[in-house]
């Protein structure tokens, strides 16, 4: 804030002294567009997020505190949610219609090691684009051989 003074001057002699109050905005401006511009660019890096687990790892399963739903492609591309077949446009209502937890329900896509990726990525694209948020890949988890053992 920069405040200066006025002097107002009639007829020689000196009146009071009123001080001016300005507000310099210029700088806040500034810095608002500079932040405006950093999260523009970094808004879209963030939104990547699909966990990825590969098949036959040795990471540890997650702790979890409710069932998820499980939503199976089977080898000849066959979709089913939980252990019911269901067809690919049905999909999508029945997630709707049972997830407790609304699109923050957990979803776990499982895909047969002999199913195309791009089948599976076809049902997590699906799953995803209903507003679902939370989607990760189901693996088994490798055995350790006996030479990785020290």
């Amino acid at each position: 804030m920069v405040a200066h003074v006025k002097r107002i001057e009639t007829g020689g002699r000196r009146k009071r002294i009123r001080p001016m109050s300005e507000i310099n905005v210029t700088p806040f401006v500034d810095v608002m567009l500079v932040l405006l511009i950093v999260f523009m660019v970094t808004a879209p890096l963030l939104t990547v997020g699909v966990p990825v687990d590969l098949p036959k790892t040795r990471a540890q399963p997650l702790s979890q505190d409710r069932e998820p739903l499980s939503v199976s492609v089977r080898r000849n591309g066959r979709i089913y949610l939980q252990n019911t077949a269901v067809a690919e446009d049905e999909l999508v209502p029945k997630l709707t219609a049972i997830a407790t937890d609304g699109y923050d329900q957990r979803i776990f896509v499982r895909g047969d090691r002999a199913v195309d990726y791009g089948r599976v990525m076809e049902v997590m694209a699906l799953i995803s684009s209903a507003g679902f948020t939370h989607i990760g890949l189901v693996t088994d988890v490798a055995r350790r051989k006996p030479s990785d053992e020290k």
